[in-house]
């Protein structure tokens, strides 16, 4: 019998999920001929491996099973018409039969598993005295990375640092803080020994792991940590900086912004990314490459006027804002705009009548529109009493202003469900937040102030910088998790953040009111996938989370 989190022992990720170098970004291939002793005893074979270590990270981010798991079932995101995992974003019988977090559970374990191989047989691979301690880096920030995701997910779990080749059939419940101490000695590590720049684009830097390592200090409570890890990155001199313009981050053109810390890179060849091919790739993801274009678009391509295009996207019509997310942005604040599609131009061959080519045919909008206006109007009209019913409930699940920062107009074609555009995992607004939140923490409200400020300057339109200023007595946590809200929404950190502050079950009921309907206290850990379960030969010990079945 062998556990789900074993399923790819490393050599198994080595041989089939491979990454190399290519353009100078990170790029899977098939590396034939590969044997254990090859890939732990050479140098180039162990390049092979911590490359293929970073591709794990691609079953998260910018894939619907991590935006399902990190973004809805909060208090911004609930479903729309097309979501498929429902039981996440609803909690409506959530069980461990769950295929999303099936899946996760079993790409990151056998992400850990492939990062324990290469730390631990690191001394085999022949590698220069100087380059060790980077690959070394690479992977326990990978390892401690994945740790993350397993802990916050699931709580007290399985883990080991050792590698597992062959049959196991019994699993551990290891508390949490166990999990974080090997987290913060990984990070420790690779913080004092990764450089500050690195030749592929996607590989981890010192920087990245500096802000990593802040944000893990910060969900443990250790403020002071969390501040003198946010303010290193600040003061670092590592050439990061705040695009000038919020909606300038989310253009296909601007993918190595500044504003970047650490990034899940998918290639422009989509070949080369992680789509499933039973010739080359038979562990690859059933989509592949980034689909967060597909998922928060509203179905526009049926209305009078439309069909649909490149422009505005495939919609999945996966999930859509609660109105609290659409309320958080003042009229002040160019992030709504920059966030958001709102119209929707006419641009098929079929119109209404008096309805030309690049008139709007739809238009979308948070506020109320009077009747009276509307009906002098020949495009459709979808306003705050359309999409919502008084008590915040949704109305209309396929109409509502559309997240537009994952959009990609460079697809081949509208139908093309793979999008090269890499993921943000950290960027810089992150860590002024964060040195924000701690300071708040600490005490210091007139510093907190000050570092949210930085970012909500950035944030104001033209000329309104002064009224996004906000004095040291608005500071608290709740205006903090508004605040991550506006600048992150959708960018798969929700969830976490929520269950960081203690305010996961609290902000749901108070702002999602589809969502609460069915959530339990229980629900601020995942069920453990009942395939795994159902592997271990030691059930007594290895039990389900408490609350599921």
């Amino acid at each position: 019998m062998k556990l789900n989190f074993i399923q790819k022992t490393g050599l198994v990720a080595v041989l089939l999920l491979s990454l190399g170098s290519c353009n100078d970004v990170l790029e899977e291939y098939n590396p034939s001929g590969l044997t254990a002793e090859s890939v732990y005893s050479s140098p180039e074979g162990f390049e092979t491996l911590v490359n293929a270590a970073y591709s794990y990270q691609r079953w998260w981010y910018g894939k619907e099973e991590g935006y399902n798991i990190s973004e809805t079932g909060t208090d911004i995101w609930t479903s729309a018409a097309g979501d498929v995992w429902r039981d996440l974003t609803q909690y409506l019988n959530l069980q461990g039969n769950n295929a999303a977090l099936t899946n996760e559970w079993r790409e990151l374990y056998a992400a850990v598993n492939l990062c324990n191989g290469g730390i631990n047989r690191i001394g085999e691979a022949g590698l220069s005295a100087a380059l060790r301690p980077v690959r070394e880096g690479e992977l326990r920030f990978l390892r401690a990375f994945y740790y993350w995701h397993i802990a916050e997910t699931w709580g007290g779990v399985h883990f080991t640092t050792q590698e597992t080749n062959g049959i196991v059939s019994t699993a551990n419940k290891t508390p949490v803080e166990t999990i974080y101490a090997q987290i913060f000695e990984d990070l420790k590590f690779a913080t004092a020994n990764l450089p500050a720049t690195q030749p592929q684009y996607g590989k981890v830097t010192k920087g990245a792991a500096q802000a990593f390592l802040a944000r893990m200090y910060l969900t443990r409570g250790m403020n002071k940590e969390a501040l003198e890890m946010a303010e290193a990155v600040l003061k670092g001199n590592y050439g990061y900086k705040l695009e000038a313009n919020y909606a300038d981050l989310w253009k296909m053109s601007n993918l190595k912004t500044k504003e970047a810390i650490y990034v899940v890179d998918y290639s422009t060849n989509l070949a080369l990314n992680d789509l499933a091919n039973s010739t080359f790739n038979p562990y690859g993801h059933s989509r592949g490459s980034n689909s967060g274009h597909l998922l928060f678009l509203m179905k526009y391509d049926d209305r009078p006027g439309m069909a649909r295009d490149l422009v505005n996207g495939r919609p999945f019509n996966r999930y859509m804002p609660t109105r609290f997310l659409l309320d958080l942005y003042s009229d002040e604040d160019a992030r709504y705009e920059g966030s958001f599609q709102q119209a929707w131009y006419a641009n098929a061959a079929t119109r209404p009548v008096g309805m030309s080519l690049g008139d709007t045919a739809v238009y979308s909008t948070r506020k109320e529109i009077p009747d009276a206006f509307e009906a002098t109007r020949k495009y459709l009209t979808v306003d705050r009493s359309k999409i919502y019913n008084a008590n915040g409930t949704v109305k209309d699940n396929l109409r509502y202003p559309t997240l537009s920062k994952f959009m990609d107009p460079t697809r081949a074609n509208f139908n093309e469900a793979q999008s090269a555009r890499d993921v943000f995992v950290i960027r810089l607004a992150e860590v002024y937040m964060i040195a924000a939140e701690a300071q708040m923490k600490l005490g210091n409200l007139p510093a907190a102030a000050e570092y949210i400020n930085v970012v909500r300057t950035r944030a104001a339109k033209s000329g309104k910088a002064a009224s996004m200023q906000i004095t040291p007595a608005q500071v608290t946590l709740d205006f903090i998790l508004d605040e991550r809200a506006r600048e992150f929404a959708g960018e798969q950190m929700r969830w976490f953040d929520l269950k960081r502050t203690g305010k996961l079950l609290e902000r749901i009921r108070a702002y999602a009111p589809d969502n609460a309907v069915n959530l339990q206290e229980y629900h601020v850990v995942r069920p453990i996938p009942q395939t795994q379960l159902d592997a271990v030969t030691n059930k007594a010990e290895f039990k389900q989370n408490p609350g599921y079945q």
